[in-house]
């Protein structure tokens, strides 16, 4: 009997530049919600670094370029007032750093065969997997502006250096001191009642072996736990990722070296996905050039840029791990 063989290659089906949003007439209303919610419920989860910066929504008709505005602290007024006699007013001192706003998208097209035959709906776990992608993409952009951080630890501050960590060089409970030691001596606020640090999962595997790690199923209060929280330590509740900045050979021996941040108050900014910043982007089959019908497309396009706006505000200590698997990320 002869066997025959299928292929069905996706890439004779390219898209073309006719794009229907979510907001095209020819979607019906619970289409467009279930999309967008499914897309922005996978992003959101996989947005770990984006969840501590102040958020600065998407400027309409202003250009590319997006503003933060810092205020610096008033200082002390030791002087005693005179009776009867008005002093004069301090002026606030407005810092004003801008940054440019980038796109950011990509899309998978579906056959209306593939739709057809799928024995799971096609278009809802394609929506599910750029949701992800979206996500990924976002926060590893936030991430790699945090990495260039300007205030650095290397582990307990035994070494000057990257290129001088070693295999011993790993994260511990007094690196996390000495670090909160340093957002302390800036005047830092710890954010939301505490210091927050994005950690990666090898780093926190030897952290989480001191006696004092507490951790997050034993919380009393379990409300307000943050995305991808495991715990906390001297006054920082870590939040683990596997998209922490690893420095792959980047020690002495070609060790791998780890980025853990511990992050105050108002350390960075960053755009809103909601409200524009994230959307997804949907055309049905049929749309544009498709006159048989052949094809659809799902896609995320994304608006997006994340700015360092105190560097005192964030300390980022890097050391090696038990793990040293020269996997980058």
């Amino acid at each position: 009997m002869n066997t025959s063989i299928f292929t069905m290659n996706l890439t004779l089906f390219d898209a073309n530049a006719n794009t229907n949003v979510t907001t095209d007439s020819n979607l019906s209303v619970e289409m467009k919600t279930y999309y967008d919610t499914t897309l922005l419920e996978t992003a959101e989860a996989k947005l770990v670094h984006n969840q501590f910066g102040i958020k600065k929504p998407i400027p309409k008709n202003r250009g590319k370029t997006i503003e933060f505005r810092c205020f610096d602290d008033l200082p002390k007024k030791t002087e005693k007032l005179t009776e009867g006699v008005t002093p004069d007013g301090k002026k606030l001192k407005v810092t004003s750093l801008t940054a440019e706003v980038g796109q950011y998208g990509d899309y998978v097209s579906v056959s209306d065969m593939l739709d057809m035959i799928a024995i799971d709906p096609v278009i809802v776990q394609a929506t599910k997997k750029i949701g992800k992608q979206a996500g990924m993409t976002l926060d590893t952009l936030t991430r790699d502006a945090l990495a260039a951080g300007t205030q650095v630890q290397y582990a307990e501050g035994q070494v000057a250096a990257r290129n001088a960590l070693t295999a011993q060089h790993k994260l511990t409970v007094d690196a996390v001191r000495r670090a909160v030691r340093t957002l302390k001596n800036n005047n830092v606020d710890p954010y939301d009642s505490s210091y927050v640090g994005i950690v990666h999962p090898d780093a926190a595997y030897d952290l989480m072996s001191d006696p004092k790690w507490v951790s997050v199923k034993t919380y009393s209060d379990p409300e307000g736990i943050y995305m991808g929280e495991i715990g906390k330590i001297e006054n920082v509740r870590f939040v683990e990722t596997t998209e922490a900045k690893k420095f792959v050979n980047a020690g002495a021996d070609s060790v791998d070296v780890y980025s853990t941040l511990i992050i105050g108050d108002g350390a960075y900014g960053v755009t809103e996905i909601e409200g524009g910043g994230l959307q997804t982007i949907v055309k049905p089959l049929g749309a544009g050039n498709d006159p048989l019908n052949q094809r659809a497309t799902i896609g995320w396009k994304a608006t997006h840029v994340a700015k360092i706006l105190n560097e005192k505000a964030m300390v980022r200590i890097e050391t090696a791990s038990t793990f040293n698997d020269h996997q980058a990320n």
